[in-house]
């Protein structure tokens, strides 16, 4: 029986146009009356991932930042895996060496040294995650989005790293040239002791505390809440999603999900634009009433 379910975002819970689709919205609601609690597990930041949800009606439970916070249906704090700012400034300062453009996520804000470069690789993120879409509209699309709802422009960051009030929960970092891009910074980044790199498109890399990862956090919240691994499910496409895939009871990988998590997946649902979330919520909700 599954009685709890954490689904990625982009590329999952997001159709190409960066929607859930009005089928989606009614499985999850289905899947909450009949007992399954519908967790969003995403890179996103609180606000705007909240703010997202709640514009469709919805209201659930988040895994936030790949796991750095996590938070119930009633927006409580169960978890918090920060970066530390020591750790957060030697990872900055790789990047900046790199010539690597970087954005900084705390739990109120994301901190952007240039709204234009982030407008334009949110734009190839989509492009990564929707082949088909083309720059322009990806642009259109990117510059309209609730991402952008949560930015906030800095051009020092040294000033906020230095600062003990500013809490980093994940480093970002974006290069249209692709994973070939990342090759040198995740060597080096990987040096420093305690944190753990993943992506969420070939378009980025993410950089977190190694305890904030969507598997370790999904388990974290259903111990508290006496639900066993096995009656856990996670829906995921890309490579942040990996650690939920493996650790959850039931791993589910979209029909457009990338080759490792589909080979780490028991399960295969339908892609992100025929509704793929709710065609495997229907099939919970009917096997659990088996049960």
């Amino acid at each position: 029986m599954i009685k709890l379910v954490a689904c990625d975002l982009d590329g999952t819970l997001f159709n190409s146009d960066i929607r859930i689709s009005d089928e989606n919205v009614s499985a999850i609601r289905a899947a909450q009356r009949n007992g399954i609690e519908f967790l969003v597990a995403t890179g996103r930041a609180p606000r705007q991932s909240r703010k997202t949800i709640r514009d469709y009606g919805l209201k659930t439970g988040f895994i936030n930042i790949n796991g750095a916070l996590v938070y119930d249906a009633n927006d409580d704090l169960q978890i918090k895996h920060k970066l530390p700012n020591e750790k957060a400034r030697i990872i900055a300062n790789i990047l900046e060496q790199n010539n690597i453009y970087f954005e900084l996520v705390t739990a109120e804000q994301i901190y952007s040294s240039d709204i234009s470069k982030r407008v334009v690789n949110l734009a190839r993120a989509l492009m990564t995650l929707n082949p088909g879409v083309t720059f322009k509209k990806a642009v259109a699309t990117a510059a309209g989005s609730n991402a952008m709802f949560s930015m906030t422009l800095e051009k020092n960051f040294d000033k906020l790293l230095t600062n003990p009030k500013t809490e980093i929960m994940k480093i970002i970092a974006f290069d249209a040239h692709g994973p070939a891009a990342f090759t040198k910074v995740k060597k080096e980044i990987k040096g420093v002791d305690g944190v753990v790199v993943t992506s969420s498109s070939a378009a980025n890399i993410e950089i977190n505390d190694i305890k904030a990862q969507k598997g370790p956090a999904l388990l974290d919240y259903a111990r508290k809440k006496g639900i066993k691994r096995e009656e856990v499910a996670a829906i995921g496409d890309n490579l942040n999603d990996a650690s939920m895939i493996r650790d959850a009871g039931v791993g589910v990988a979209m029909a457009n999900a990338v080759p490792t998590i589909k080979k780490l997946a028991q399960v295969r649902t339908k892609s992100n634009n025929d509704n793929g979330v709710a065609y495997i919520l229907r099939k919970f909700i009917k096997n659990n009433a088996k049960e």
